[in-house]
């Protein structure tokens, strides 16, 4: 794929990146030039791969906290982390923040290393594996996902992942409002407590995207 096919920088891209913004940068360029004949994005996906994808990562990174729930550097988990979408993204607007990326293609996971080794991220760790197959468990302040399943599959599986009093950030589509009613009997059963759904980035980006947040207890 040629460097002219990927979309073109937004302008707005610098702001929501911060300094993190030159690895924003060169991960993008490898994604939108190596991603699609690597299985990571679809076709043409390159074309609108800061507005559909980084720049929807990137409004996550002020919604990480600063802190921990025992106050020491915030841990997130991104499961089924693919391409590093929102994982990768995170770690380099968030040096502040440990990264655990979960990935049970292999394939991606090889993707994943180099892009850590590549942009010399120290704050990031890669899993290959499922979530169910994760080892420690409960071990995260943040455990985040994008595009894996519906809320009511994703709940048992990330739940487990998350400390007690940390919180799901979970970057969802145009359906969620659904999402919830269909998952609503499945929050207390896992200890689920101040469900929010929120849209980020109107009036900023192109393609704004939508948040639902839980504390699990």
């Amino acid at each position: 794929m040629k460097h002219s096919e990927i979309e073109p920088e937004p302008s707005v891209a610098e702001q929501l990146c911060g300094a993190g913004i030159d690895r924003v940068r060169r991960f993008a360029l490898d994604l939108g030039t190596r991603g699609e004949s690597l299985g990571l994005i679809g076709p043409d996906e390159a074309r609108r791969l800061w507005s559909r994808h980084i720049l929807n990562c990137a409004l996550l990174a002020p919604e990480i906290p600063s802190a921990g729930v025992t106050g020491g550097r915030t841990s997130v988990a991104d499961v089924g982390s693919g391409a590093g979408l929102p994982g990768l993204v995170l770690a380099m607007i968030r040096s502040d923040i440990d990264v655990t990326l979960i990935e049970p293609l292999e394939r991606r996971t090889r993707w994943l290393n180099e892009q850590v080794a590549s942009l010399a991220l120290s704050n990031v760790v890669v899993f290959t594996g499922r979530a169910e197959d994760f080892a420690p468990r409960r071990s995260f302040d943040v455990v985040t996902a994008r595009a894996v399943k519906a809320l009511k599959g994703l709940i048992p599986i990330l739940t487990p992942l998350v400390a007690a009093g940390g919180q799901l950030a979970l970057l969802k589509g145009q359906r969620i409002e659904e999402e919830i009613v269909e998952a609503a009997r499945l929050f207390a059963h896992h200890n689920i407590t101040a469900t929010e759904s929120r849209v980020l980035g109107e009036g900023t980006v192109e393609e704004p995207t939508r948040l639902f947040t839980a504390i699990v207890e």
